[in-house]
Formats: structure tokens, sequence, C-alpha cells
């Protein structure tokens, strides 16, 4: 079935996956001083980026819906944080742990209800607001990544 004549669930879905796929691909023909490579004040880089969307599926799906502690899944305190790399992170290692990453949050929302609700700061959202705020995140930051990856390979001699 085609994205745009799926159930709303599929649709959701779809969408949430195909930011996913933008995501990955920032880092697609970068080596690893490229993706590393800082053009804004702040800490986006594509693999920042990259990082960064981890985190977000870990708050939101691992976390958030799965009920794991934040501090037994490792995920960094601020959101500043989870751009920051590390010297070992590298192209290959970040969309690994970033493609398992997604892959598990798929299998948490397998079989739950869109109607489901789970704590967010006091309040309470439905995993359908989970999925429209991921694909709102998750296409926002490829965004930002389209831009530098544009602008690291126009610089290339």
């Amino acid at each position: 079935m085609k994205i745009g004549q799926a159930d709303e669930r599929a649709l959701l879905e779809g969408m949430v996956d195909l930011q996913r796929e933008e995501i990955a691909g920032l880092l697609e023909g970068l080596d690893d001083e490229e993706a590393r490579r800082r053009l804004v004040p702040s800490l986006t880089t594509p693999l920042g980026l990259v990082k960064h969307a981890t985190f977000v599926e870990r708050v939101w799906f691992h976390s958030r819906i799965a009920g794991i502690p934040r501090r037994e899944l490792g995920i960094p305190d601020t959101v500043d944080e989870s751009f920051e790399l590390a010297p070992e992170d590298t192209v290959d290692s970040v969309r690994s742990t970033y493609l398992e990453a997604c892959a598990h949050s798929r299998k948490v929302t397998a079989g739950r209800d869109l109607d489901e609700e789970y704590d967010w700061h006091g309040d309470s959202v439905s995993l359908r607001f989970v999925y429209a705020h991921m694909i709102q995140e998750l296409a926002r930051h490829a965004g930002h990544g389209d831009i530098l990856v544009e602008q690291i390979r126009a610089a290339r001699p």
C-alpha cells in the first residue's frame, strides 16, 4: 500500500520512517572529518544531528513509551549534550547506533494503540502525538543537516 493511501497508523509510522531515512542519509558520502565539521556556532554537525536523533528515539520511545528510566538507557541529561561527539564516534558507528535505535523504537510501538497515553512532564500525550512530534522533530533536523551537507560538499576541492 502506498503511504498516501494508508490508514492513520500506517501513515504516521510511514512518515516517521521517511524522516528516519532522511536523518540516516545525512551521513552518506561524508567522511568522518566532514561529518564532524562545525559550520555554525552550536554543536550542530551532520554527525551530531544523527547522534541527537538517536537521543530523541531513546527519550520518546525507549524511555517514555517503554518505561525504561533514562539513566538505564545512558541518555544524556540535556538536549545540548545529545549533540556532543565522543572521539570514538564515527560515521559508521553513529549511523549504526541510530538505525538500531529506530529498529528498537518500532518494536516498542508494535501493537500499541494510538490513543495509549504516556507521561510527559506531568501531562499525558498519546502515541499519536509522539508520532506527530517525531515527524516534525526529525524533519526539522533533516533540513538542518541538508544545508550543512550541501555546504560541506560545496567546499570540496
